[in-house]
């Protein structure tokens, strides 16, 4: 028993789309469907690059090892696709479904990625064989929107899976091939403008070339929003099977795109695309020196307008910024208190100096620096602690020296115990610093627990101090 395929493929572009950024290609042994996306020329690209991947494997002898050739294949496809976008920022989001079946004898390969899909006839079932990677699809398969309800789903054209150039892991199987089987692959601008259950009437049609021609012509009379996209191919039991290839949609010249006929959907794709008309011969326009002043003012105009609105929102942002304060790190790690922001735009600081750590008009015997405080206050300030107001920036730093204070006068007494009639210390996360856990048990030495009384500056309290 000798097994062959027997095949057609057609393309559409549909009647509203201005291009066909469907590629197809249908060999002896490659069926390959590869359904762009992305915009402009972007999807065209795309699906042309990846079916241009595979058709080299419809002239490779058939090997056992159906899956490696092609993942091989489609790894390729991908990297080229990534390849073009690193070499054309504009390319960025273009991608494409495939579909795509590598026969040999009593096997084929199998591999798919997108919502493109492929169906198998067989003994008289109609079944799809592929899963759409959609997320319509994965709210149908939870049981949260039924049939009907995806077949009108705003985003029933959002893919979980597609080749954009990035790491993507297809679906990869294999199947038994028999003679009498028939298999669909089609783009969804068929499966989304016809019901499971009219493809299933249509595709028994006998001959493929007929049956692929009612395909496209049953997605025209659904509305052809989409491209539209069909290969038909019969598994035969015969000596020799067809063997010049089809190439049709962006990857091939047109010749594919041929319509039926006065049917209805030729009629009707007809009048979405009329000829070109040439275009009339327009007098050159004389120039009015008046009307070309006009023009120049209202040039002027727009550009004054621009100017205002630009200085507008420069003064806005200025405000908005010099109305800040923030607690950070200064010169020689000194905790400081700034005016703005943190960071800066195009170089300059979007903050200016504002106070030391020690209260203004004021003698400062013992300056706050970064290093004396515990890891987590530390880093708070380092990153910068906002502050509503100047007065709440101050409180912050001068709670800090006022803890610090207390410490080291507190060395060698009883941990726990406070001078008379001195309260113990409390920072909230948002402004004041508050001591580490465990700051009031005893400690063997009588030192308040966290400071080291032998190296007096060596610590400070801990602190949440927020952004």
């Amino acid at each position: 028993m000798t097994l062959v395929l027997r095949y057609a493929a057609r393309s559409d572009r549909g009647l509203v789309r201005s291009s066909n950024q469907d590629s197809v290609y249908a060999g002896p042994r490659l069926l390959a469907l590869a359904d762009g996306m992305g915009g402009h020329a972007a999807g065209e690209v795309a699906s042309k690059v990846v079916i241009a991947s595979l058709a080299p494997l419809d002239d490779d002898e058939p090997r056992d090892d159906l899956l490696a050739q092609l993942r091989e294949a489609v790894a390729n496809g991908n990297a080229a696709i990534a390849e073009l976008v690193s070499q054309d920022p504009d390319l960025d989001g273009m991608g494409t479904t495939l579909t795509a079946v590598l026969f040999a004898g009593t096997r084929l390969g199998l591999v798919h990625v997108g919502d493109s899909r492929a169906y198998l006839l067989r003994g008289g079932q109609f079944a799809q064989i592929t899963r759409d990677d959609s997320f319509v699809n994965e709210l149908l398969e939870q049981g949260r929107i039924t049939p009907e309800e995806a077949a009108v789903h705003p985003q029933r054209s959002l893919l979980l899976k597609a080749l954009t150039g990035h790491e993507v892991e297809p679906s990869l199987t294999v199947r038994e091939a028999r003679a009498g089987d028939r298999y669909l692959i089609c783009s969804d601008g068929l499966s989304g403008m016809v019901s499971d259950e009219t493809l299933a009437e249509a595709v028994q049609i006998p001959d493929p070339q007929q049956c692929a021609d009612r395909m496209i012509e049953l997605a025209l009379k659904g509305g052809g929003t989409d491209n539209v996209t069909v290969i038909i191919a019969d598994v035969v039991d015969v000596d020799f099977g067809e063997d010049a290839p089809i190439v049709g949609g962006a990857a091939g010249d047109g010749s594919d795109e041929r319509h039926q006929g006065d049917s209805p959907a030729a009629r009707a794709r007809a009048l979405t695309q009329p000829p070109p008309q040439p275009r009339p011969e327009l007098p050159q326009p004389t120039v009015d020196p008046k009307a070309k002043r006009r023009k120049r003012f209202r040039w002027l105009a727009g550009a004054l307008v621009v100017l205002v609105v630009l200085a507008a929102a420069a003064i806005a942002t200025r405000y908005f910024v010099l109305s800040q304060y923030y607690v950070g790190e200064g010169a020689d790690q000194e905790v400081v208190i700034y005016r703005g922001v943190p960071g800066s735009i195009l170089g300059i600081d979007l903050h200016t100096y504002e106070q030391g750590s020690c209260p203004p008009n004021q003698v400062c015997t013992d300056k706050l620096r970064v290093d004396q405080l515990q890891e987590d206050a530390r880093l708070a300030v380092q990153n910068g602690v906002k502050k509503d107001s100047l007065d709440d920036a101050r409180k912050y730093i001068d709670d800090f020296l006022q803890l610090h204070k207390r410490l080291n006068n507190n060395c060698g007494t009883p941990a726990g115990t406070p001078p008379s009639g001195t309260p113990t210390p409390t920072v909230s996360p948002t402004s004041t610093p508050s001591a580490p856990a465990g700051s009031t048990a005893p400690s063997s030495a009588n030192q308040p627990a966290g400071r080291d009384c032998s190296t007096p500056s060596s610590t400070a309290p801990t602190t949440g101090g927020g952004n």
